[in-house]
């Protein structure tokens, strides 16, 4: 494949069935709705730290709104191949919200790495305030995972530019 078909597939990647992005879409909101259940449930059961759960709970709640934004037609040509004067309107509001997130989950791991190993017992008679078990290791791990795949997409990414520098100096068309 010439690079000149490589930059048009990138520019109009083929779209996946419509079930397919549903059941995706759906399948992303699962972390988010599980976010924040567990911190509306442990909202006070974490004097150690008392953000942790309302970041859950917001952090949640932004995590749908994206996927909500990203379901809405904002980006798409007019029928007659002007853009759609909201495109901006759009771009304007996912950038804020991506940023607003980045920085929530900046201050969520301040608040959650900074009492790491807190005291789980809330019956002791320590000075140290407890936190509930499963409030903590629950936002402990969903934080790590975005860490994880976050380093597992770098890896793929590349090992894919990789790739793609190893086959377009195979390729002699390319010259």
């Amino acid at each position: 494949m010439s690079n000149s078909g490589l930059i048009r597939r990138i520019r109009s990647p083929p779209q996946p069935p419509t079930p397919i992005l549903a059941c995706s879409k759906l399948a992303l909101c699962v972390m988010p709705i599980a976010q924040i259940a567990v911190g509306a449930v442990h909202l006070d059961d974490c004097p150690r730290q008392h953000y942790i759960p309302i970041y859950l709970i917001v952090a949640g709640v932004f995590g749908l709104v994206l996927a909500v934004l990203s379901c809405l037609p904002c980006a798409k040509k007019a029928d007659d191949g002007t853009s759609n004067p909201l495109t901006s309107i759009c771009a304007t509001w996912n950038s804020l919200i991506g940023i607003f997130v980045f920085c929530w989950f900046i201050a969520g791991n301040v608040w959650i790495y900074s009492i790491y190993q807190p005291n789980y017992n809330k019956n002791t008679t320590n000075v140290d305030p407890y936190c509930d078990r499963g409030l903590y290791l629950f936002a402990f791990w969903t934080t790590t995972l975005i860490y994880i795949l976050l380093g597992l997409f770098l890896v793929g990414g590349c090992c894919v530019m990789v790739c793609f520098c190893l086959c377009g100096r195979a390729d002699a068309d390319d010259v």
